[in-house]
């Protein structure tokens, strides 16, 4: 995970969830639920980080494991978000 979006995702969930330890952090496909990453509680808190980040909005359609279960996921459902509205990810 090389992108804006990916480096940003990563620090958000290393700082908010991992409280700072990298090592624990997921491989970019693994589940950030199934690997005891977040919970549905913390899926909310990613839903808003990303939509104050990106200036995004996520439907309740698109929350589902496929958009925010993963740190690949997470990247290509935003990427697609900001390549549907035009704008660019902010470094």
């Amino acid at each position: 995970m090389e992108s804006s979006v990916g480096s940003q995702v990563r620090s958000f969930v290393v700082a908010n969830y991992l409280f700072g330890d990298d090592a624990r952090m997921p491989a970019d496909d693994d589940s950030l639920i199934e690997g005891g990453v977040i919970d549905s509680t913390g899926v909310l808190e990613l839903i808003e980080f990303l939509e104050e980040t990106f200036d995004i909005s996520v439907a309740e359609s698109e929350t589902v494991p496929q958009n925010l279960g993963s740190l690949s996921g997470i990247e290509a459902y935003v990427g697609r978000k900001l390549g549907a509205s035009g704008l660019t990810p902010s470094a």
